[in-house]
């Protein structure tokens, strides 16, 4: 039980590798906030966890807005008294090529997964640094964000490569608070976005998904995908005391298929 009394706010924790996270630390000790913009499967994820006896709440809110990030935050800490840990997770995107990405699609790709991140963590480090220090903020990049070629569409990569960028800033910044910083890349990860976009590609290309699927994994060394689990173990480890000296650092979970 190494977050035994920890208490941990996961945005976009609804599905995916949210709900994964959100379940894994729970597992391991921490009360979780469960936040997500949709209210109803954030109140399914919450419940998962009350069933393993840990506390939880759930709140909706969208990641794009500064006033919600707030009040997430304030709800968060009223329900635990302090917050030890956030995980950065909400993100949206979709398959476009690099000539279809248009000004809205920039917008809205931004909007949720730089400017989101960003303004949860700064609230949340924020929070810390009244609490008097001491704190792991944990944003989920992506692979896309180093180059992945393979990625959804370039707008999406940049918003990635924004959250590599900003953690290595914040860690720098955040350190003499004693917040520790890091960011995890995710590649191939099965989850509802990811099979969404596999069919946006098969209709695109005319390609069936299980030749997608196939060709997909022909390319990662340890010839897997990822599972939201496989995030989630990382994510626990970076918010567990093993990982206190450990700070803006960018790790990629990708079964070796981008390697730097």
């Amino acid at each position: 039980m190494e977050l035994q009394d920890m208490n941990a706010v996961v945005t976009g924790a609804g599905r995916g590798i949210g709900r994964a996270i959100a379940l894994a630390l729970a597992g391991a000790g921490a009360r979780v906030a469960v936040a997500d913009i949709d209210s109803e499967i954030a109140d399914d994820t919450s419940a998962a966890i009350q069933e393993m006896d840990r506390e939880s709440i759930s709140i909706r809110a969208d990641m794009g807005s500064l006033t919600e990030i707030d009040r997430m935050i304030e709800e968060a800490r009223d329900a635990f008294g302090r917050i030890d840990v956030i995980v950065n997770n909400a993100g949206v995107t979709r398959f476009l090529d690099v000539m279809e990405v248009e000004e809205a699609d920039w917008d809205r790709i931004h909007r949720v997964n730089a400017k989101g991140v960003f303004f949860c963590m700064q609230r949340a480090a924020r929070e810390m640094i009244d609490q008097g220090g001491g704190g792991r903020i944990i944003n989920i990049a992506s692979i896309a964000g180093k180059g992945y070629a393979g990625t959804s569409n370039a707008a999406y990569a940049a918003s990635k490569g924004a959250v590599i960028s900003m953690t290595m800033i914040a860690a720098h910044q955040l350190g003499k608070h004693n917040i520790n910083v890091n960011a995890i890349c995710p590649g191939v990860t099965m989850t509802d976005l990811s099979i969404t976009n596999m069919r946006q590609r098969a209709e695109r290309t005319g390609v069936s998904i299980a030749d997608l699927e196939q060709s997909r994994a022909s390319r990662i060394p340890i010839g897997r995908a990822n599972d939201p689990e496989d995030i989630a173990e990382m994510a626990g480890f970076l918010a567990s005391p093993g990982a206190r000296n450990i700070t803006g650092q960018a790790f990629n979970v990708d079964g070796g298929l981008v390697m730097h």
